[in-house]
């Protein structure tokens, strides 16, 4: 297929001079030879002569042919003057075919075009930014591969719109996160050593540490509940105990468990709810101490957030224990001195921390995940949302609490801020009816407030709940594939031990054969000696 294109320079009125297509039957793919032209041109004696004005070339025509994987386009030089760090644009400057090349993939001087073995979908859009200064990222096109165009031919990034730069921005970071996960994943399922590669074949295989071993099978247990029958049920282990805990939290805020707390005293139900709460406690530490000593990156697993919400709900029953043992002369907290009562209100805080254990099942729930992943991509969305309200908020507060202050029969709006609650709780439609306009003015911006909630908050919602989604399929592709490339690496694991045993098997058969044919020759060599004595003695 052949294509050919002209552009105009100097405005947005294109005109399409040429466009045709020659249909080949039976097209075949031809390697290209970088220089073709190039070197022909050194081959003549008597080169025709580009040069007419100025020292640089090919300027006569005032127009250079692009030929980008065989789509031609008829480009004007004065275009490419606006774009003089640009790839065309250092074509301008070129003085000579060396320099040409350096810049094309090939030329052809006789009729001034240049080649470029490039994507001509991606091009197309390069070439509608040099003529018009629109740049917008094709949509069927690869985010990362058209940044790479974009790379190859000068332009930058911030050239794109906001809109297609916000999505190539956002493939970025999926990206190098994608590939941090494949890295660490690929560090962490085959470790290998310079030890290792210097061995004999098979050595490696042999000389495998046990503690090597043990670690990755920690790791799978671990991280990936996936990876077979322990890993499933240390997940349902750790799922029971999370359940527990809040099972054991909403049971000791009862009434008579906090009476007999207050009192200093300890009932049977008190010490087995403290049982329990060990037992939980104790698991969640051994969890975190099995996952901090797998992990390579000590500082990377301290900052990661679970991590975080993980030392944070465990570190208060160890606080806890710490204040009651140094409590002085048995000494009930929260009774006593002003003292111990601080101590009794910042321990009862820190014990209602261990609800952050729920927080331990987006470890093994994939909605969880959807969810943390959907609110650090839509900020923004939940700022404007944010936004929206803050500013409907200041605007409703004064207008109910005036209409309520003049016309009311019931004074229940004392303040402007004591009338924003009622703002957002009017705003969000839940309406707790614990402050009620009266008067028919104070009902008409209820009713204004409610609406405008409605239709404020309906906006971000909807781009919120797309990412949602979007985040949700990807998240579960991404787990399909994980499961997917598992017995892959699987296989391969042991075919490469097969080929390690038969490649010692075979090292260990051509030292035996290597050992029997010196035992032979010393053999040989100790019958020639006794013949040669024996024929002297003869």
């Amino acid at each position: 297929m052949y294509q050919e294109v002209a552009f105009l320079a100097g405005s947005t009125d294109h005109q399409f001079t040429t466009f045709h297509f020659n249909r080949v039957e039976n097209p075949q793919e031809v390697t290209s030879k970088k220089g073709l032209f190039y070197k022909r041109a050194q081959l003549l004696l008597h080169p025709q002569p580009r040069q007419q004005d100025g020292d640089e070339i090919g300027l006569a025509d005032g127009a250079a042919i692009i030929n980008v994987g065989g789509i031609k386009y008829r480009i004007p030089w004065s275009t490419l003057e606006e774009f003089p760090l640009s790839r065309l644009g250092k074509l301008r400057s070129c003085s000579n075919e060396a320099e040409i090349m350096d810049v094309c993939d090939d030329y052809d001087g006789s009729r001034n075009e240049y080649f470029f073995d490039r994507s001509p979908s991606a091009f197309r859009t390069i070439v509608t930014f040099l003529a018009a200064g629109k740049l917008r990222l094709l949509r069927e096109m690869c985010a990362m591969s058209f940044q790479e165009e974009l790379l190859y031919w000068g332009v930058e990034e911030n050239n794109l719109d906001w809109c297609c730069l916000r999505k190539l921005r956002l493939r970025q970071e999926e990206y190098k996160e994608q590939q941090r996960l494949e890295e660490e994943e690929a560090e962490l399922t085959t470790p290998q050593s310079c030890e290792e590669s210097q061995q004999p074949p098979g050595a490696g295989a042999q000389d495998e540490t046990r503690a090597g071993g043990c670690m990755r099978r920690l790791r799978d247990m671990v991280e990936n509940p996936h990876s077979g029958l322990p890993g499933k049920i240390f997940a349902c282990l750790s799922v029971l105990f999370v359940a527990i805990t809040a099972v054991t939290l909403c049971v000791s805020t009862m009434p008579d468990l906090r009476e007999e707390e207050e009192r200093g005293e300890c009932s049977q139900r008190c010490y087995n709810i403290f049982v329990l709460e060990t037992v939980c406690v104790a698991w969640f530490s051994l969890e975190f101490l099995l996952r901090f000593i797998q992990t390579q990156s000590k500082c990377m697993f301290l900052r990661t957030p679970l991590n975080v919400i993980d030392v944070v709900a465990i570190l208060p029953y160890y606080i806890t224990l710490i204040v009651d043992s140094l409590s002085v002369g048995g000494k009930p907290v929260g009774s006593g001195n002003n003292y111990l009562e601080k101590v009794g209100l910042v321990l009862r805080v820190l014990r209602a921390l261990r609800i952050f254990y729920v927080m331990r099942l987006a470890r093994h729930s994939l909605g969880l995940q959807t969810l943390g992943l959907t609110v650090r991509r839509c900020t923004r969305e939940f700022g404007l949302l944010l936004l929206f309200l803050c500013v409907a908020m200041a605007l409703f507060s004064p207008l109910v609490f005036l209409a309520e202050s003049e016309m009311g029969a019931k004074q229940e709006f004392t303040s402007i801020p004591g009338s924003y609650w009622w703002a957002v709780i009017s705003m969000t439609t839940v309406g707790y009816g614990d402050m009620v306009p009266r008067s028919i003015p104070g009902q008409v911006v209820a009713l204004s407030s409610i609406l405008s909630g409605i239709l404020l908050m309906a906006f971000p919602v909807t781009s919120i709940f797309h990412t949602f989604s979007r985040s949700y399929v990807e998240l579960k592709e991404e787990q399909s594939r994980a499961l997917r490339q598992k017995p892959d690496s699987q296989d391969s694991t042991k075919s490469q031990n097969s080929e390690d045993s038969q490649e010692t098997d075979s090292y260990h058969g051509i030292t035996e054969a290597a050992a029997s044919s010196v035992q032979r020759r010393k053999s040989m060599a100790i019958q020639r000696a006794a013949e040669i004595r024996a024929s002297k003695k003869t």
